[in-house]
């Protein structure tokens, strides 16, 4: 007796698609019926079933009476060929944007790195969303600090998403603009420029001794002093601070001078001796975005999640002042 040597099976000539042929073919048993659930045509049906048979050396279908029924190796295959698709609907259909992702019973760890520049009640109030609608997600919280490379994290996934403010974000990554506010001084409240505004000049505000974030990274400049260096200017910062919501109580036991956003500044007042006046030189709107990497773009999770932020920082500032500009 001869024994013939089985080949393996050729898999560049199977597609997804035509496992889903040999799963409706043979659970409907007919190829016209086959043909109108997968959106197809007979002949392309005949034509597919053609192949398969090729492929599996076996008849699949055969005639009886007027109509069809499935082999014993067609049978067998049936259970496979469902399992597969049902595996392949999991590894790609839940991938989908808006497919696959329920808050209420998501897992699972996020990473936000933000600064504390926007508003002091910013990450209390989005931690509080976020265990509501998803109590079992997990939120690692990471500072923006001068040796937080934001980018290398994002794109190495050590991060999902950074929340900040910048005078010209990272063109390679995808951003959100959240909200903008007016750029303001926050000064003591026996300070020269809150007890004689008129004379609170240009000049008199860059000779002041002003607090300012540490930078993000080495040779940064920071928002302000990006813009006041694009006018030629430069102003005097004594104190760099890398706890932002600490710049508050600083200035209100010292001359310092701390310029950023008025809703950051607004928080302060009924806490410390504290005033908020008028910037002398004319700064361009605080704009504060999320930034986020290709790699999470459509990600039903990540959108998600970009989503509570967006809304987080937008209610605060039309709590704080509904005409309060917004992107």
């Amino acid at each position: 007796m001869l024994c013939r040597m089985t080949r393996p099976p050729d898999f560049a000539n199977i597609d997804l698609h035509l496992v889903k042929v040999l799963h409706t073919v043979i659970t409907d048993r007919s190829v016209s019926r086959a043909a109108l659930r997968l959106g197809s045509t007979q002949p392309q049906v005949s034509a597919q079933l053609k192949r398969l048979r090729a492929l599996t050396g076996d008849a699949l279908l055969v005639r009886a009476g007027t109509g069809l029924v499935p082999t014993e190796a067609a049978l067998a295959l049936v259970g496979p060929a469902e399992r597969l698709l049902k595996e392949a609907d999991t590894l790609f259909g839940s991938a989908r944007v808006g497919r696959g992702f329920d808050p209420a019973t998501a897992d699972g760890l996020v990473n936000l790195a933000a600064s504390d520049y926007l508003d002091p009640l910013f990450l209390p109030r989005l931690i509080g969303t976020l265990q509501q609608l998803a109590p079992r997600l997990q939120v690692a919280l990471h500072p923006l600090s001068a040796d937080s490379d934001y980018r290398r994290k994002l794109a190495s996934g050590e991060v999902d998403l950074v929340v900040g403010n910048w005078l010209q974000p990272p063109e390679e990554l995808h951003l959100g603009r959240l909200m903008s506010d007016e750029v303001v001084c926050l000064v003591a409240a026996d300070h020269p420029a809150a007890k004689s505004p008129r004379s609170w000049t240009a000049a008199r505000y860059l000779d002041s001794d002003h607090i300012a974030p540490t930078p993000l990274h080495p040779g940064a400049r920071g928002v302000i002093d990006d813009f006041l260096a694009l006018q030629g200017l430069s102003r005097r910062v004594t104190v760099r601070c890398a706890h932002f919501s600490l710049a508050p109580a600083m200035v209100a036991a010292s001359r310092l001078v701390l310029t950023t956003g008025r809703q950051f500044c607004e928080r302060y007042l009924s806490q410390l001796p504290l005033r908020i006046v008028r910037c002398p030189v004319a700064f361009p709107a605080m704009a504060y975005y999320q930034l986020w990497h290709d790699r999470t773009h459509a990600s039903a999770a990540q959108r998600w999640l970009r989503e509570q932020v967006r809304d987080t920082a937008r209610a605060l500032a039309d709590e704080d002042n509904p005409s309060r500009s917004r992107a």
